[in-house]
């Protein structure tokens, strides 16, 4: 039988390694040839032109996509990013871990993600507007609250969905809150969204430290990323009693061995839009933030940022991974050797945007809504169940914890897909 030719629509460095750590996981639990390439690769994808009139009367064509990598398991799910390095490799990579991530948490979706190639700082909000809104309704035959459901990722933000969740009713005629998720309060967005990703992230890291027997009063954490979710996990942890010692955004990074006060950092970013000149500490490069000696680090910038260069010269106790794919597929096997090292993966790590998303769509669905308690409890429950399943895979097996999540990810996959068969 001969082997499926395959695409190279998708040739990107991130989606050979998102293919990397899937043939690795797929051989570990010896995964039948016959399902893997329907596992493994996406359903389908969309690219669409975008043009916009600028606010000087001029026209400008922005290229954009959507991939939606499984429907086996429910509708698609996952972020639309706006990025002046966007790729369709790159979407289908972050929608690839998009279907682990949810397989993991147990959540009745399939992945997907978006994207826009485009610097979202260098449009006015108007332009901004037409963009998002001009995107949604190229995509808009292609989802809703059954097909796929989009939220924001980097570059987009909750206004940006409501914008689209706007176009999307105009396009079918009535009010649709659950055809996106990541909206403002007011559209039928939920209590807790906005923070749920990094707060699902601190959860984690205090989880861990416990099961290290280390006081989170005594860590000292570094964060590469101090967006939404750098900033919101920075708040939380300092909030259980941790130490933040660094943060960054693109422009500069910061370091005080006394800590760093969070919330001031927030209101000059707020008022500056960027870190750098912010008196909070000496800067530093985003590489020495890195490779700073702290109890735990979080990469929660963009994916492939340790490399196996800076693997060596980690010098944390937890690896906590806030962003998509950061550790790249070398240094992760740089990674393995470094016992003292344990790594929070991304499907696990930054899963509470997505699970806090779900209960957004639920909520949109049944037009009945939840308190921020609420929502953070039922945060909770899913993160400790899904760590749960995740170290008790890495104990029976003797895997590492990544490969711990990916494999039960994968594996459930593929049990849906080979349970519905395949169709003639």
């Amino acid at each position: 039988m001969s082997k499926a030719v395959v695409s190279s629509l998708y040739d990107s460095d991130v989606f050979k390694m998102a293919c990397r750590q899937f043939d690795q996981a797929a051989d570990a639990i010896s995964l039948p040839e016959h399902i893997r390439d329907r596992t493994k690769y996406p359903r389908r994808s969309l690219s669409v032109s975008l043009p916009i009139k600028r606010d000087d009367g001029s026209v400008t064509v922005f290229e954009g996509y959507r991939v939606q990598h499984n429907l086996s398991t429910g509708p698609a799910k996952g972020g639309i990013r706006f990025h002046q390095d966007v790729s369709i490799g790159e979407v289908a990579a972050l929608s690839m871990w998009m279907s682990w991530k949810c397989s993991l948490a147990g959540l009745p979706y399939g992945g997907a993600k978006g994207g826009v190639i485009v610097d979202p700082r260098l449009l006015s909000e108007s332009e901004l507007e037409r963009l998002s809104r001009r995107y949604m309704q190229e995509i808009a035959p292609f989802i809703g609250p059954h097909i796929d459901v989009p939220a924001p990722d980097m570059g987009t933000n909750e206004k940006i969905m409501g914008w689209m969740m706007d176009t999307y009713s105009n396009h079918i005629g009535r009010n649709e809150p659950a055809c996106v998720t990541g909206k403002p309060i007011s559209l039928g967005g939920s209590q807790g969204r906005r923070e749920a990703t990094g707060v699902g992230v601190a959860y984690l890291v205090k989880a861990y430290l416990a099961d290290l027997n280390l006081p989170i009063q005594s860590a000292t954490v570094a964060i590469q990323g101090f967006g939404n979710v750098g900033s919101e996990a920075a708040l939380a942890l300092a909030g259980y009693g941790a130490k933040i010692i660094a943060i960054s955004d693109y422009t500069t990074g910061i370091y005080n061995p006394h800590g760093i006060d969070i919330k001031r950092a927030l209101a000059f970013i707020s008022s500056q839009k960027v870190l750098r000149d912010f008196d909070g500490g000496e800067p530093i490069t985003n590489e020495e933030l890195l490779t700073l000696d702290c109890t735990v680090l979080v990469p929660g910038a963009l994916e492939r940022v340790i490399t196996a260069e800076i693997a060596p010269k980690l010098r944390c106790r937890i690896l906590a991974e806030a962003a998509n794919g950061p550790t790249t597929f070398s240094a992760d096997r740089i990674l393995e050797q470094r016992e003292e090292i344990e790594i929070i993966p991304d499907v696990l790590c930054n899963a509470g945007g997505v699970i806090v998303s779900y209960f957004e769509w639920l909520q949109n669905l049944q037009n009945c809504y939840w308190d921020r308690e609420e929502v953070l409890q039922k945060l909770v429950v899913i993160l400790d169940r899904a760590k749960s399943s995740v170290d008790y895979q890495k104990r029976k097996f003797k895997f590492s914890r990544r490969l711990a999540a990916l494999t039960l990810g994968i594996q459930r996959v593929a049990d849906a897909k080979q349970s519905r068969g395949l169709f003639p």
